[in-house]
């Protein structure tokens, strides 16, 4: 089985990879509107973040995660700054957390609209995915400027 403590972990050193090929592309070509589901590679990739700062929020009950817009994040030191900002913030949650606190529930409404109950586990699980749905989408859209994504294989493989 594997720990969601190690998937993030993993996530973290493949999210690194993904900057990296994406702060050597041009700003334009970066920011450039790909009709995409946030529309740039900038967005998708800070869309990513803003979703892991806010499911943060939530299971911390707390309110601070960036409501910056996309457009404010104007070079790729931003980004950078704002990648290592959710990175702290979830580590540093990490290692709070129990493997009992991992079960911890928490009622939220979900996206039918239906009141659920989900657990802490559940919620990092989802960010993991998060990430990953829209990193597919990151190498569709490198694919279709000629770039070869960085690769992601799990651990050694």
């Amino acid at each position: 089985m594997v720990d969601v403590r190690a998937l993030l972990e993993y996530n973290d050193e493949v999210r690194h990879r993904y900057f990296e090929a994406l702060s050597k592309l041009s700003w334009a070509e970066f920011t450039e509107n790909r009709e995409a589901s946030f529309h740039s590679l900038r967005n998708i990739f800070i869309h990513t973040l803003g979703a892991t700062d806010y499911w943060l929020d939530f299971l911390q009950k707390t309110d601070q995660h960036s409501r910056k817009k996309f457009d404010e994040y104007r070079s790729f030191e931003d980004v950078k700054a704002y990648m290592k900002h959710v990175e702290k913030r979830m580590q540093s949650y990490l290692d709070s957390l129990s493997d009992k606190d991992l079960g911890r529930k928490y009622t939220t409404t979900n996206d039918a609209d239906e009141t659920v109950e989900i657990t802490a586990e559940d919620v990092l699980i989802h960010v993991f995915e998060e990430e990953v749905h829209h990193r597919g989408e990151l190498i569709a859209l490198l694919w279709q400027m000629g770039v070869e994504p960085p690769l992601m294989g799990w651990k050694k493989l």
